[in-house]
């Protein structure tokens, strides 16, 4: 009885570990969806021409601002849903507490730095491939890690 209780309270534990970190992610897209507007708006170039006129501004396409964050919006969608599957099922493994922390927490922590370095305050590289990089090789090394546990 005591072993059960303590493996749902782990079980628990890794469960909201994934939350916290899978919501915060969630949100830090969000974010930079709006940060993709706030660049528009403030730079007064729109994608359509209905939101050109209603706030005086011009259609373009291809300003570099506006190019710029959202190349860092589509990469977290190209980055986040697969953790977001892995690191799920990477719970499913009964992974330590202690190393899904360092995983979960390490991946949301370089998704953050790589937004913050490409499209908030860009530096030169290699900043921007150091972020991407952590990310990749968490979300890679769990996926392995899954693939292992159930083949």
């Amino acid at each position: 009885m005591v072993f059960e209780q303590s493996k749902d309270n782990a079980d628990n534990a890794l469960l909201a570990l994934y939350a916290i970190n899978a919501v915060t992610l969630i949100i830090k897209m969000f974010w930079v969806t709006t940060l993709t507007s706030k660049t528009r708006i403030s730079k007064k170039v729109y994608a359509n021409t209905e939101d050109a006129k209603i706030s005086k501004g011009k259609v373009v396409l291809n300003d570099p601002d506006v190019e710029r964050v959202r190349r860092a919006h589509l990469n977290d969608l190209e980055n986040i849903p697969s953790f977001l599957i892995v690191s799920f099922l990477y719970i499913l493994t009964n992974p330590s507490y202690g190393l899904a922390f360092i995983l979960f927490w390490g991946f949301t922590l370089a998704r953050i730095a790589h937004t913050v370095v490409y499209a908030v305050r860009p530096k030169p590289q290699p900043a921007r491939a150091i972020s991407f990089g952590v990310g990749l090789a968490i979300t890679f090394y769990m996926s392995v890690r899954v693939l292992r546990h159930f083949w």
